[in-house]
């Protein structure tokens, strides 16, 4: 395979090898890209700080799907899911779901991955139910959790679909 560098200088490489000038063993130079006028150095040159809004609609259940969350518990639930999302740096839209499971939309801190900010959620959550009465000592959220992008222009179309999750849940009998 040919790479042709700035000065023009034909590499060769084979998967599993490293670049060499054609000939030779020299090491390759890594190009470097200078922003000296255009636009692109006034958006580097303005931008000190780093800027982000990612919204995650991120929704993880009970342990088994287990009812833990009734009506009694799952308001402070949904309102202290909210505060640890708001302690880890995000924006909460909405914290919703029924007794076995819960969304959350949220935007992604910048500074906390997507991981670590699910794992410190059903942490801290976790802990604070146990403590909140001893019926809870046995709850637990399931391992795994599911975690979505959502585009400003369908935000609100999530948002209806958190707030129904009573009647999109709802079983009927026949």
């Amino acid at each position: 395979m040919y790479v042709f560098s700035a000065k023009g200088a034909a590499f060769i490489a084979s998967l599993g090898q490293r670049p060499r000038i054609h000939g030779t063993h020299n090491k390759v130079r890594a190009l470097k890209a200078r922003f000296t006028s255009g636009p692109f150095r006034s958006i580097v040159g303005v931008m000190p700080q780093s800027l982000s809004k990612v919204i995650v609609h991120i929704i993880f259940g009970t342990k088994d799907r287990e009812t833990w969350l009734g009506l009694d518990v799952r308001p402070r639930m949904h309102a202290y899911l909210a505060t640890v999302c708001r302690d880890l740096g995000a924006e909460v839209v909405r914290v919703g779901g029924v007794a076995d499971h819960v969304h959350i939309v949220t935007t992604l801190p910048r500074t906390v991955s997507q991981a670590q900010l699910i794992e410190q959620i059903k942490k801290v959550s976790s802990k604070w139910i146990k403590k909140l009465d001893a019926r809870y000592r046995g709850f637990f959220w399931q391992r795994g959790y599911g975690a979505f992008s959502v585009s400003p222009s369908q935000l609100e179309a999530v948002l209806q679909y958190v707030d129904t999750q009573q009647e999109h849940h709802r079983t009927r009998t026949f």
